[in-house]
């Protein structure tokens, strides 16, 4: 199917059918889109995980006669969205650090030559020379942001990149933009606007809510490892299907996947030790519903569009109210009854707050390990990470800040390269957000603010949806009657 077929055929309800397999659109998926091809006006949309945000850009992108630009932070689902695109036939490319440099280059000119109508980047490509030089020529009908929390410092998963979104709007001569996230508090939304160089005035914000009357919410008090595995396997029986366990702690993990082995229930494991082949295998074979219980890490899920997922269990305590919300919105997705369960136990807030810890070094670790690098950075290529550790946390193998500070130091462009490939390299100085310890600390209180919502959540003796909305921002959301607590 050529590019000017699909034009020719470019009704939405015509789209949707032919290449998508839908006889009708999902609620807003179809307002929002006629909002950006009929009358060319910004977006932004707060749809659960699972509700179709991402046809709200892919069939505009394959009705206008220019190319789509869509920034993703995720490599992984960038490449599962173009294969699912290409495999309907519709011209998608993707330009990452997985893509060799003749590659990116072929690409890029199918892009401009209008060979391909959605290119998928991350928003580390507008800090290459070569790419910002290529594509500021290029004339494009519409950029659409995913995982748009990225942007916002008040988010839970930010990106300093993405806060240059406006910058990069600029430079693509401030096209038709749609901001797409599951998951936006009302300070997040303000931030997403203001950060894209967008008036309030001009975009809209559309919010499904998180009204999927299908899903059950439960939280169980649970005191010890008998009482949490006497639930799972109490869900195990009951709800006949497909389910996914969460939690927070691979060695956890490990100790109720043998629990369940002397239970004779078959199961996968998936967390981030495991090679990338055996990850995505795994993966598949949950996907086609060749495995059907999986015990995972917050690694697992992103990107799995599975309809028949019956139960999403939290073994442990989330974080926060984001991602309990976005690992729960993978259950239920064929609109049939589904559960989600959280097994409280006061022990796994202890553990959640060793995370955080971990998630927020102090300004005096960023500048040691900056100097570090600055310093001694043949010896950090030649001995790897544990020389950090050892020069900074004394061997403390359960020091894990120095991961969160490369981490940050590489999403700030601060280093390039990568410590286990041996080619790390220094290239600019600490910024601000990673110098000053008042600014540091106000990103500690807030992650355990977001941590306390989780326990307010569990203690609220109100309706758990109603909970989750007003959490959002979405205060006249109705009573579910389907959580534990309203019937």
């Amino acid at each position: 199917m050529t590019i000017r077929e699909i034009q020719l055929n470019n009704q939405p309800n015509e789209i949707l059918k032919k290449y998508f397999g839908h006889s009708s659109f999902r609620p807003l998926q179809e307002i929002i889109i006629s909002r950006l091809v009929y009358e060319k006006k910004h977006s932004l949309v707060l749809m659960p995980t699972g509700a179709g945000k991402s046809i709200c850009y892919q069939i505009p992108a394959m009705i206008f006669q220019k190319g789509t630009i869509v920034i993703s932070p995720l490599i992984a689902l960038m490449q599962d969205q173009v294969d699912a695109l290409k495999k309907k036939s519709i011209p998608a490319a993707f330009i990452n650090s997985t893509v060799s440099s003749a590659d990116k280059k072929e690409r890029l000119q199918k892009f401009i030559d209008g060979k391909i109508k959605l290119l998928y980047v991350t928003p580390e490509r507008f800090r290459k020379k070569e790419f910002v030089d290529e594509i500021k020529n290029v004339a494009i009908d519409l950029l659409a942001v995913d995982e748009a929390h990225c942007i916002s410092e008040w988010g839970h998963d930010f990106r300093p990149d993405y806060s240059r979104l406006s910058e990069f709007r600029n430079i693509l001569g401030n096209p038709l933009t749609i901001a797409l996230t599951a998951t936006a508090t009302p300070d997040v939304q303000k931030d997403i606007i203001q950060k894209l160089g967008i008036e309030k005035n001009e975009i809209k914000i559309f919010h499904s809510g998180i009204e999927r009357p299908n899903l059950r919410l439960e939280a169980v008090d649970v005191y010890d490892e008998k009482e949490s595995l006497k639930n799972i396997l109490d869900v195990y029986e009951r709800y006949n299907g497909s389910g996914i366990i969460y939690f927070s702690l691979i060695k956890t993990l490990d100790e109720y996947s043998q629990l369940l082995e002397k239970h004779k229930i078959k199961h996968s494991i998936y967390h981030g030790k495991l090679e990338a082949k055996q990850r995505k295998r795994i993966s598949r074979n949950f996907i086609e519903g060749k495995a059907k219980l999986i015990l995972a890490t917050n690694a697992f899920g992103m990107g799995i569009d599975k309809p028949d997922i019956r139960f999403v269990i939290h073994a442990e305590v989330p974080s926060s109210i984001e991602s309990y919300y976005q690992e729960i919105g993978r259950a239920g997705r064929d609109s049939l009854d589904s559960l989600c369960l959280l097994l409280y136990n006061q022990k796994d807030l202890y553990t959640q707050m060793e995370f955080i810890k971990w998630a927020n070094p102090s300004a005096d670790y960023y500048s040691r390990i900056y100097d570090l690098l600055k310093t001694k950075m043949d010896a950090v290529n030649a001995y790897g990470i544990e020389f950090l550790r050892e020069e900074i946390s004394y061997k403390d193998k359960n020091d894990f800040r120095i991961e969160t500070a490369l981490a940050m130091l590489d999403r700030y462009g601060i280093i390039e390269g990568e410590i286990e490939n041996k080619n790390l390299t220094l290239i600019s100085e600490l910024p601000f957000e990673l110098s000053n310890e008042q600014y540091l600390q106000k990103k500690l209180l807030r992650d355990n603010k977001k941590l306390l919502s989780v326990v307010n959540y569990f203690r609220t003796d109100h309706c758990r949806k109603q909970f989750i909305s007003e959490y959002f921002g979405f205060p006249d959301e109705p009573v579910c009657n389907n959580c534990d607590i309203c019937g």
